[in-house]
């Protein structure tokens, strides 16, 4: 089922320019950025074809000159926006030294893009188990990279002895991904709640700023 960004206080911004590779000008990305905000807004399921081709002026028949199929787009731009928020992690994480310090920005960063109304990026992420199996299967590649970053963080973080990395990453993400089905606007910036929940995953006693 797709959700509903008003019903999560997150009024999406259709005109955002969702994905902006280098190797890609004119109405090609045209096509990639409104099928980028339809998938957000709608799901996969709920961004037809012919809505992607209404949205840049293209009839159904004129769009495939420019793609293969529904898949391939939004294949394409899964990886696109997830390679995206990896380069944002990486920008936010580069100069710190203090392997807590770089797992809690790395944290906030996510935090930022669920958070974010105008983010095309964890909603084609969080509508993964929406998607027909062999879909799927064509973006764990893209997805298994993303968490790798996630895993080398983790791994460079002193935890506690019998701690399982494997599930602690597991578990920090699990709970970053899901701060869109229940954040609201008010008390806490985006930020803000990034820096709560690794509160709750750093070892009491721990150093934030030190190893």
């Amino acid at each position: 089922m797709t959700k509903d960004p008003a019903k999560h206080g997150r009024q999406r911004n259709t005109n955002e320019r969702a994905v902006a590779p280098e190797d890609v000008s004119g109405r090609m990305l045209d096509i990639l950025n409104a099928a980028a905000a339809l998938f957000a807004e709608r799901g996969y399921h709920g961004a037809s074809i012919r809505d992607i081709g209404e949205r840049v002026g293209l009839l159904g028949g004129s769009l495939y000159h420019h793609i293969k199929s529904k898949d391939a787009l939004f294949v394409k731009i899964h990886n696109i926006a997830l390679q995206n928020a990896a380069d944002r992690i990486e920008a936010a994480i580069a100069g710190l030294d203090s392997p807590w310090e770089r797992l809690e920005q790395a944290s906030v960063t996510l935090a930022e893009l669920q958070l974010d109304p105008a983010s095309i990026t964890m909603p084609l992420m969080n509508d993964f188990y929406q998607l027909p199996p062999e879909l799927r299967g064509q973006l764990i590649e893209t997805r298994d990279r993303f968490e790798a970053l996630f895993d080398r963080l983790v791994r460079d973080v002193p935890l506690g002895e019998g701690i399982d990395r494997k599930i602690y990453r597991i578990c920090l993400l699990t709970q970053l991904n899901s701060l869109c089905n229940w954040y609201r606007p008010g008390k806490y910036t985006p930020a803000q709640i990034g820096r709560e929940v690794m509160k709750i995953f750093r070892p009491s006693g721990t150093n934030p700023q030190g190893c």
